[in-house]
């Protein structure tokens, strides 16, 4: 393994989590490993690996692109890294609003239903766990 891809797949765990890409590599055939290492290599061992700007920075201006280019299908991943790269709710709502303005406010919008429909479920399982009845001796 390359030192770069070595890095792109230690950078992608950072930002994606374990659980994300144990399973993209798991899905891994032959027919998409050398666009998995493109991305790998490229994507997340070049770009994001580069300290030149910050994570919660990265993470603005993907999902930025990605709702400027309604790419609304990766939307929901980054939006999880978020929680990762430091990007709060109130950074993707600043972002989405400059989307709106620059790109389109169908985009912006359809990126913010994806976002609060994301933290609505996000926010039951949080409440959901700590609703759950403590185990113990009664």
């Amino acid at each position: 393994m390359s030192e770069r891809r070595a890095t792109g797949e230690r950078v992608r765990r950072a930002v994606l989590g374990d659980a994300h890409v144990t399973r993209a590599a798991q899905a891994e055939t032959a027919l998409d490993a050398p666009f998995q290492s493109l991305i790998t290599e490229g994507a997340w061992g070049t770009v994001w690996a580069s300290d030149a700007i910050s994570r919660r920075e990265r993470s603005m201006l993907t999902l930025a692109l990605l709702a400027a280019l309604g790419n609304f299908e990766e939307l929901e991943m980054h939006l999880r890294a978020c929680a990762r790269t430091g990007a709060s709710q109130s950074d993707v709502a600043e972002v989405f609003q400059h989307v709106a303005i620059y790109a389109g406010v169908p985009r912006a919008n359809q990126a913010l239903k994806i976002a609060k429909a994301l933290w609505a479920e996000a926010a039951q399982e949080t409440e959901t766990k700590t609703e759950a009845p403590e185990e113990g001796p009664e």
